[in-house]
């Protein structure tokens, strides 16, 4: 049975965000230091379509976490390209070929058509919530897991609706002291650590969500 999961850095005292954040600084002051890990490792490189890189643990967690997934959901924050309604010539953060490859599924309160990139990557944006947006990337993923790319809200929606199976942390060593929250607001959902990676650089640890009454 294909899977509903997510995966995001995280640090040690619980944000995936530093504070301030804006269209100039997406994930906050000091929230790129969440992750550095992932830039020498030969997978992210690979996808990203970079050369270089080195083979470790934690280029072994980024393919795994990439494996056998057929469709994407993000927030518009993630997306990018500002509130409200939308500049037509924003395509995202990733250029004209995204590492997706795959169709990815935007949440947003603002209509566009959908837009068909480069390597197969279509962002299709949806209006009528997140229950919508998982019906049809479950519908376009086929067989295949849903991933959810975050940003933290996006995660929070799904886990606090029952709706994520499984959640892959990438813990790093680092206290960003405020910003945002990943697991505010999520009611109380059973996390059972299914596997544990660690590395000098950042320790991962995949649940299992179980969902009470």
């Amino acid at each position: 049975m294909s899977l509903v999961r997510s995966q995001i850095s995280i640090s040690l005292d619980g944000f995936v965000a530093g504070p301030n954040q804006s269209f100039e600084n997406p994930i906050g002051e000091g929230g790129m230091r969440l992750h550095e890990w992932v830039f020498e490792t030969i997978s992210w490189r690979e996808q990203q379509g970079l050369e270089g890189g080195v083979r470790n643990p934690d280029s072994d967690v980024v393919e795994e976490a990439s494996k056998n997934v057929g469709a994407h959901i993000m927030g518009r924050k993630m997306f990018g390209g500002g509130a409200g309604p939308w500049d037509r010539t924003w395509k995202g953060w990733w250029g004209d070929d995204p590492p997706f490859h795959r169709p990815v599924f935007v949440l947003t309160h603002h209509p566009r058509e959908p837009l068909i990139m480069q390597g197969g990557t279509t962002f299709t944006f949806i209006t009528d919530g997140p229950e919508s947006a998982l019906k049809q990337a479950r519908s376009a993923a086929g067989e295949k897991d849903v991933a959810i790319a975050g940003g933290a809200s996006t995660i929070r929606q799904y886990l606090a609706a029952g709706k994520l199976d499984e959640l892959y942390l990438h813990m790093v060593p680092v206290l960003l002291g405020s910003g945002e929250r990943l697991l505010d607001g999520v009611g109380d959902p059973v996390l059972e650590p299914v596997k544990v990676v660690a590395s000098p650089a950042v320790t991962h640890v995949k649940y299992r969500i179980a969902y009470r009454g």
